[in-house]
């Protein structure tokens, strides 16, 4: 259906952005508004203007070579490979927004989301896409002398992306910390930790797995395996001899910070900070590479990091001292560590098999000690659902019997919300509020 300027304007009044905009041409929500050129100039077209909902996502792109309606390029993602892709690099960028630029250049064309970050320390990207698109941003960051020897972290996407949308900007700091990052000497090697090939980690846990079995009262102790992640990460897969860290989000992490003599949730309290070995992990590295220069600055002396973190760790070691799954933060919330094995990518790079151990995160993987966060009961899928209450959304590992008790929420107070969502099963995310809520209205009887 062709709609004329005026019927547009008429009825939403909206404000023309300019055909340049990076938002325009990047982070349309499709179940929102969709994006028409009319007389060289962007307007939005109010959502119940629409006769129907779109099925692809449009991307604005001025010169594309797979030119869909009004210059829009449309990807048709059925039989595609999908893949994960996270790397970091902490390197000096003299011009971020010129930087950004270059890489919006480049990725017009190919179908690709997720959180791109840059900033005069570096770049810090989590993406998925196509395997030929995924890897071709790769590849072509590689042919910069700066990344040249990027270390890159891949995993199988499901068939599906594992990201709405493509979040390219230059961020103030490329993993959030109170009092932000760009004060730390991240581009200073010797003021982070001394990385760890895998093979010297899983050889450092066992002499520790050892020393622990030959002095069980551990009082002359001088190391300390540090989970710099959050708690619920560590409830669904951690490394055997890592506490629980007492934290819900790495921006307060304080670990060795306090003045205090005593700070039970504080791993570091009364270390000795020159004779005590810090053996650092997290998902993939930044958070641990950047934790390392705060605790560098506070006097502790030997500070190690698992090169690549667990996600590198598990494709080169397997899951030798490490139990669970490894939350990841996109759609699929959590994996087991068949999904990091050469074996389970190569499929999903070559003739789209994704693996079972892939679709079926729980299949010979220990979750004894995992624990439902209502009941205390053993969970037997170490996934995490949202509370279906779109107001608290909390994020929350629960056995099956409490999701039907409780109606896919957290505790009772959230069942009687006003805006609750149906409960989920399976591998399933929540979609937009108003999906469910336009879902009541044409399911509402009749007055």
């Amino acid at each position: 259906m062709r709609v004329s300027p005026a019927a547009i304007l008429s009825v939403s009044l909206t404000i023309p952005l300019p055909s340049t905009s990076t938002k325009a041409r990047f982070s349309g929500d499709p179940f929102r508004f969709k994006l028409y050129v009319l007389n060289s100039q962007i307007f939005s077209r109010p959502r119940h203007l629409l006769s129907e909902k779109p099925t692809r996502r449009w991307t604005f792109s001025c010169k594309c070579r797979n030119r869909g309606r009004n210059g829009y390029a449309k990807f048709d993602d059925e039989g595609e490979d999908f893949i994960v892709v996270n790397f970091y690099r902490f390197v000096s960028i003299g011009d971020p927004e010129a930087e950004i630029e270059k890489h919006l250049s480049f990725l017009k064309d190919l179908n690709i989301r997720g959180r791109i970050y840059l900033n005069e320390q570096g770049i810090n990207a989590q993406y998925s896409g196509p395997s030929k698109d995924a890897l071709a941003y790769v590849e072509w960051l590689k042919g910069d002398d700066r990344f040249s020897d990027l270390l890159v972290q891949m995993s199988p996407a499901m068939n599906r992306h594992a990201f709405p949308k493509l979040k390219l900007q230059n961020k103030p700091s490329l993993v959030q910390y109170e009092g932000g990052i760009s004060h730390l000497p991240l581009l200073d090697p010797p003021m982070r930790a001394k990385p760890l090939e895998p093979s010297e980690w899983k050889r450092k846990l066992k002499d520790l797995t050892d020393d622990d079995e030959a002095s069980p009262s551990n009082s002359g102790k001088s190391y300390i395996l540090l989970d710099v992640r959050n708690g619920y990460e560590w409830d669904v897969g951690h490394f055997r001899g890592a506490h629980r860290p007492e934290v819900d989000c790495f921006r307060n992490t304080s670990f060795g910070l306090s003045d205090e003599k005593e700070a039970p949730s504080d791993p570091l309290i009364n270390v000795d900070k020159e004779k005590t070995d810090i053996l650092m992990y997290c998902t993939g590295g930044i958070r641990c590479d950047v934790y390392s220069t705060v605790l560098r600055q506070r006097g502790f002396k030997n500070l190690y990091t698992l090169k690549g973190g667990v996600s590198h760790y598990l494709k080169e070691e397997g899951t030798a001292e490490w139990v669970g799954n490894l939350f990841v933060f996109d759609s699929r919330l959590s994996l087991p560590p068949a999904a990091y094995s050469d074996n389970v990518v190569d499929k999903a790079l070559s003739d789209n098999v994704v693996d079972d151990a892939v679709r079926t995160p729980q299949t010979a993987v220990d979750t004894s000690f995992a624990r439902c966060y209502i009941c205390n009961s053993q969970v037997q899928e170490l996934r995490h659902r949202n509370c279906a209450n779109l107001d608290c959304n909390r994020l929350f590992l629960c056995c099956a019997e409490c999701v039907v008790d409780l109606k896919g929420c957290c505790c009772s107070d959230c069942i009687t919300a006003p805006r609750l969502r149906p409960v989920l099963h399976g591998v399933k995310r929540y979609e937009k509020w108003h999906v469910y809520r336009d879902s009541e209205e044409q399911n509402a009887p009749l007055v």
